[in-house]
């Protein structure tokens, strides 16, 4: 974990008109995912002049955007997905903020914006969740999810990075991403469309390449499929990652293996997590180039036997079956024994259950 600078001094407004306890405590017993959102946020703005200035947390609400401007017609935009953990003991934690901070700025550097400070990044993260540390759920798998994003605000039409940006962070209460237990899910393997390729902005996180993976997850609701997998560009042969997840197959000797970073991958902060994780449990772990027929002959054969993906949200996700026109193969009902080892390490060190040797956690209030 690198030192950063001292956070720059945000100013805090309080809204007049905070949800009720009440109101509030119906939300945080079943807030379900992304339904809900507290009561401030955040709003920073870059220009060449001035640089990043006017950082406040402030009441959560609409903004104001002229038709003209820039990012509803160029989609020069980018985002990140956290969140926050209420412990045992009352204090709220965010996990690896400073990575999240880092690939903040790669995206930004792909898509020609201000690349924001590490200290502007989780102040401005630490000072929206405290000021709203009351809607941090606790119990179970809840959390605060927490948004930060940055979007082209000038009010001009041409092709050229916007000379002003807003920087937002707003936050959203999630329940368990599996209310019943951890199910495995079906991927539809998409043929016919690409998430990202070699070149593009598949390693940077922007709304662009969510909106293009829209189609064929829509393709793989209609086979039944609860995801969709995508495959490389240009041989339409190698495993790359689902609409919003990365994959992961463990082999029959305890080895783990996961698509290996080429561009078109986005670098998942959980991604690098599992396989730290992993190798302290004392499984092999390898990055390199997974083809889709060693995916499916894997399964198929015993030789892959368990196969699961990670995300922000869903954090470990089983993968049950894989299907596609004209077959499937499945690693059967129930989530293996590696998948949820490795999912309630992770999920130990995120709620303060077990020990954070790689000092992960980052202590918000």
């Amino acid at each position: 974990m690198h030192a950063m600078t001292a956070a720059p001094s945000f100013t805090v407004d309080l809204t007049p008109t905070p949800t009720s306890d009440e109101r509030r405590r119906q939300i945080l017993e079943a807030p379900g995912f992304g339904l809900h959102f507290s009561d401030h946020m955040f709003t920073g703005t870059w220009t060449p002049d001035a640089g990043w200035h006017d950082g406040q947390v402030h009441a959560y609400g609409p903004l104001s955007l002229d038709p003209a401007t820039a990012v509803l017609h160029y989609a020069q935009e980018i985002f990140e997905g956290m969140k926050a953990y209420a412990h045992a003991d009352g204090s709220i934690w965010t996990f690896r903020p400073e990575a999240n901070a880092a690939r903040f700025r790669r995206s930004a550097r792909r898509l020609a914006l201000p690349e924001l400070p590490t200290e502007w990044f989780v102040g401005a993260v630490d000072e929206t969740i405290r000021t709203d540390r009351g809607w941090v759920p606790s119990g179970g798998e809840r959390s605060l999810y927490v948004r930060p994003f940055m979007f082209a605000s000038e009010v001009f039409l041409g092709v050229r990075p916007s000379q002003r940006v807003t920087f937002c962070v707003i936050t959203s209460p999630a329940g368990a991403y599996f209310t019943k237990g951890v199910k495995p899910v079906s991927i539809w393997l998409s043929t016919d469309y690409n998430r990202a390729g070699a070149g593009g902005t598949g390693a940077a996180k922007c709304g662009g390449n969510y909106a293009a993976s829209l189609l064929p997850q829509r393709e793989a609701a209609e086979q039944g499929c609860e995801q969709v997998a995508f495959l490389d560009s240009v041989e339409h042969t190698w495993v790359e990652e689902l609409g919003g997840m990365n994959l992961y197959f463990v082999f029959d000797d305890g080895s783990i293996v996961t698509p290996e970073l080429s561009g078109t991958i986005l670098e998942g902060i959980t991604r690098s997590s599992i396989l730290t994780l992993a190798e302290d449990l004392g499984h092999k772990v390898e990055e390199r180039r997974v083809s889709i027929e060693e995916w499916r002959d894997g399964v198929a054969s015993g030789r892959i036997a368990e196969v699961f993906a990670c995300g922000t949200a869903a954090v470990l996700t089983p993968v049950g079956t894989l299907k596609w026109d004209g077959g499937q193969v499945g690693t059967g009902e129930q989530a293996g024994a590696v998948t949820l080892s490795i999912r309630d390490q992770l999920l130990d060190v995120q709620y303060g259950r077990a020990e954070d040797p790689h000092h992960w956690m980052h202590r918000v209030c």
